[in-house]
């Protein structure tokens, strides 16, 4: 609460406010210049109107019925008052907190020709609908990494430059435990996002935009700074899916991402590298806050690129054909590996986040929130998380959490949506569960060298640092020093006992027959980083082929499109149906005419399966599904099949890369190739002319992973001391691993996601 004080007249609004406010808001709210009664009694006599800080708010709060339902998506259902954010100081001498007007959280002392540096917390004071709302922050220390650089164009020049102004803020609302803020003060206060009884958005009134359309009929905002919602608890519920490792699932795991906004955002944002990096950034840090809450998955930015000169690439109407431009521009001109890119209409490749060829997505230009919205859509495509038809909706294991603003994977027009449905976490399992994901375990290190007891972290000085007290393990860490006698505080291989578990102690489980079960090293607390087989690895009782972490055969595609029941059809029907070219069996289509396949690349065609259900679990069919039958050697065999699109226009209806089609063979864009034809790198031969010494598993890293009691670069060196030790029933997790991205957010900002050591939409 506020000191008693005799409330001075109204401030006048500064010069710097818009003559006048756009007709589309609610007739309730008040014209400048006068101020309304919800202001603090406590307002400055005068404040600088060349300040951004020291504009005032519309403070934004959403009416839902009791029944939790939605009553109406229009603007009328959004209640509007001007408020003035306050900044809480503490004053040693009186042992409280006074407000303070200037909202700037800058340290008060600064090194010369340095980036600002920020408070690391900060508290501010807000006064709407009658109530007094206190937010306590902290800098988000997980939002860039130690390699962030910023890049820009000028004269076809490239300048790169390390580091940058970090003032992305997250918290929560004080009393208020479920409550998350987030917010950014590099420009005043922006971006704030809560969730309390109610919804609350707030922004600043010294920014105008027009309107963008998102990608559903979503409500348009003329403001260009909107307050966004957040979310509560995660969700972690499973229905029809398989049982998911605990230690995959609940192990945090780190998206990278790189930032490109393109000519016409940079525009948008007065031409100032600043402003467009510190927008992009925003955006980025409201997504970890949906993303880490929910997908125990954080979102951290390696890198932003601004055309500042022109265009890069070409910016089409079609979208796919602006998705391939920058595609093939990532990979010709961007030097760190790169798995995602991000452009316009919220389009991305479902599942492709470890994929160097998939792993791009296009998304809109729009506000804060438009863009934070279609830009998670994108990446939650990434990572196998697939658009919520209608159908899908009405059924119970797939209820939404989010009962007034809807969930954030549905196509229909709910305002601010902050939470992911049931079905929607568990199609990530199930991505996880197959080996999908597995570039997202390894753990970047942070941007800043400044030590801070208590950001998770372990910095020079430091012994240990958990984050959060939930983190440690008991009483191993105390101010980041382990206590007498501990030798870790947390991670997959430490014990209660703060003592390394012994080198061969299971500690990540192979999700697969593709998988590479990762073992203790015996000292670190640490699991090492989440490797799998190389490419063209038997798998399935040798039935299919190990491909990008993945076990590939045409059963397995089967019932990941049709469901369980279902399964990959008898050879005579890939024998008899794809040599003839037609609907029900071929391989592609050029114009109008569907190709043949040749005998040697059937299996590698049009997939067809038996026992298919009516509606595919993924995508949408186009056209018809071929149901075709034939009695073949007196019984009778099922030939079916669809073309299955995806958001990204990929038809899963053929079959996958990487899948066996005869002895070492695998398909490739619907060939069937020599297993060699795809230029592998391969581990180290041992003295017996065996990969690995015939004592271990090449990984992706083409590095052998030893067997039993072997060791070595090539497994060739006996040692007896090596054992594998069961783990016993779970105990928490600690972090590990990494994924890189590289982005496009629509219309400007292209993203990207690159992930390091193979990684996801892309960058290393």
């Amino acid at each position: 609460s506020l000191p008693p004080s005799p409330p001075p007249s109204p401030p006048s609004l500064p010069p710097s406010l818009p003559p006048s406010l756009p007709p589309s808001l609610p007739p309730s709210l008040p014209s400048p210049p006068s101020l309304p009664p919800s202001l603090p009694p406590s307002l400055p006599p005068s404040l600088p109107s060349s300040s951004p800080s020291s504009l005032p708010w519309f403070s934004n709060k959403r009416s839902a019925s009791q029944s939790g339902a939605p009553t109406n998506h229009s603007s009328d259902a959004i209640q509007r008052e001007i408020t003035w954010p306050l900044r809480l100081i503490y004053y040693v001498y009186d042992d409280n907190e006074s407000t303070y007007h200037i909202l700037d959280t800058k340290a008060r002392y600064q090194q010369k020709d340095d980036q600002a540096v920020h408070l690391t917390h900060a508290s501010f004071q807000i006064e709407a609908f009658g109530s007094t709302f206190i937010l306590d922050i902290t800098l988000n220390h997980n939002l860039l990494s130690s390699k962030y650089t910023e890049i820009h164009y000028e004269k076809q020049k490239t300048f790169l430059s390390k580091g940058g102004e970090h003032c992305y803020y997250q918290g929560q609302i004080r009393g208020n435990n479920k409550s998350k803020v987030a917010l950014s003060t590099c420009d005043g206060l922006h971006l704030f996002t809560l969730r309390f009884t109610l919804d609350y958005g707030m922004k600043s009134v010294g920014r105008l935009g027009r309107a963008m359309n998102c990608r559903t009929d979503c409500l348009q905002e003329l403001m260009s700074w909107p307050l966004v919602p957040l979310f509560e608890g995660r969700l972690t519920d499973q229905f029809y899916f398989p049982q998911l490792h605990r230690s995959v699932f609940s192990e945090m795991k780190y998206l990278e991402l790189m930032i490109v906004n393109d000519h016409k955002m940079y525009k948008l944002h007065r031409s100032s590298r600043a402003h467009v990096n510190n927008f992009a950034k925003s955006v980025i840090n409201l997504i970890d806050s949906i993303f880490t809450e929910q997908l125990n998955t954080r979102v951290v930015v390696v890198a932003v690129e601004t055309w500042s000169d022109k265009d890069k690439v070409e910016v089409s109407q079609d979208q796919m054909q602006t998705l391939w431009s920058f595609s093939k521009y990532r990979q010709q001109y961007i030097k760190q590996q790169a798995d995602t890119v991000h452009s316009r209409s919220s389009r991305a490749f479902f599942g492709g986040v470890c994929s160097p060829a998939r792993g791009i997505g296009v998304n809109e230009y729009g506000h804060v929130w438009s863009m934070t919205l279609i830009l998670g859509q994108s990446l939650a495509q990434n990572l196998g998380i697939q658009w919520e038809p209608n159908s899908r909706r009405k059924r119970k294991e797939c209820e939404c959490p989010g009962s007034w603003a809807g969930c954030i994977m549905e196509d229909t027009g709910y305002y601010h949506p902050h939470k992911f449905s049931k079905c929607s976490i568990a199609e990530y399992k199930e991505f996880l569960q197959r080996g999908g994901g597995a570039c997202l375990f390894n753990r970047p290190t942070k941007l800043f060298e400044t030590t801070e007891c208590g950001n998770g972290y372990v910095e020079s000085g430091e012994e240990c640092d958990c984050g959060l007290r939930m983190e440690c393990f008991g009483n191993c860490c105390k101010k980041c020093s382990l206590a007498n006698g501990a030798h870790c505080s947390d991670g997959p291989c430490c014990n209660f006992t703060c003592q390394f578990f012994k080198r061969g102690y299971e500690c990540r489980d192979a999700v697969n027959d593709c998988d590479i079960t990762e073992f203790c090293p015996g000292d670190s607390g640490q699991c090492p980083a989440n490797l799998h087989k190389r490419d063209g690895y038997g798998c399935d009782f040798n039935k299919g082929r190990c491909f990008n972490g993945e076990c590939k055969t045409r059963d397995n595609q089967c019932k990941l499109i049709w469901g369980s029941k279902s399964r990959g059809s008898e050879k005579f029907c890939y024998e008899k149906l794809n040599t003839e070219g037609t609907e029900k069996g071929n391989c592609g289509k050029d114009g109008d005419k569907w190709l043949q396949c040749s005998k040697h690349d059937v299996f590698c065609g049009y997939l067809l399966c038996a026992s298919i259900s009516r509606v595919p679990r993924i995508g949408h069919i186009g056209g018809d599904v071929t149901p075709t039958s034939f009695y073949h050697q007196g019984k009778l065999v099922d030939c079916s099949g669809g073309h299955i699109i995806m958001d990204d226009s990929t038809d899963l209806g053929y079959v996958e890369d990487g899948t066996p089609c005869g002895p070492s063979m695998m398909c490739l864009d619907r060939k069937c190739q020599t297993i060699q034809s795809f230029n592998i790198t391969n581990c180290p031969i041992g003295s017996l002319a065996k990969v690995c010494s015939g004592h271990g598993i090449c990984s992706n890293e083409a590095t052998c992973i030893c067997k039993g009691t072997w060791a070595g670069t090539d497994c060739s060196m006996y040692d007896p001391k090596r054992h594998v030790l069961k783990k016993p029933p779970e105990g928490p997790r600690g972090p590990s691993a990494t994924n890189l991205i590289i982005g496009s957010l629509a219309g400007a900002i292209l993203v990207a996601a690159i992930v390091l050591g193979g990684t996801g939409w892309g960058f290393k």
